[in-house]
């Protein structure tokens, strides 16, 4: 008897727009990545921490993360530390493989 081998499901051929809006996708998830990483970073380094006086009291404790994640964000976007284009490469090759 013949073994007939298995072979791995077909990959649908991508036209140009749907590469191009992959392109876009992987690089919003690679700088959305980059900013939670940076909003990370911040808060370790105290950044939004509470004053001991003349603190903005409760409100600032509960909006100091609103402060941090935009922050962050437009770090993000103006190009941040360059994790985002190491992200977007590697998630590229992983995609092509």
């Amino acid at each position: 008897m013949t073994m007939i081998p298995v072979l791995p499901p077909p990959r649908a051929p991508l036209n140009l727009p749907d590469f191009i809006n992959s392109d876009s996708k992987l690089r919003d998830a690679a700088q959305k990545l980059e900013s939670t990483f940076l909003a990370e970073m911040l808060k370790s380094a105290g950044l939004g921490a509470s004053r001991s006086s003349f603190g903005g009291g409760v409100g600032e404790d509960q909006f100091s993360s609103f402060l941090r994640e935009a922050q962050a964000d437009e770090m993000a976007r103006s190009g941040g530390i360059g994790l985002a284009e190491s992200l977007f490469h590697a998630m590229k090759i992983r995609l092509d493989a």
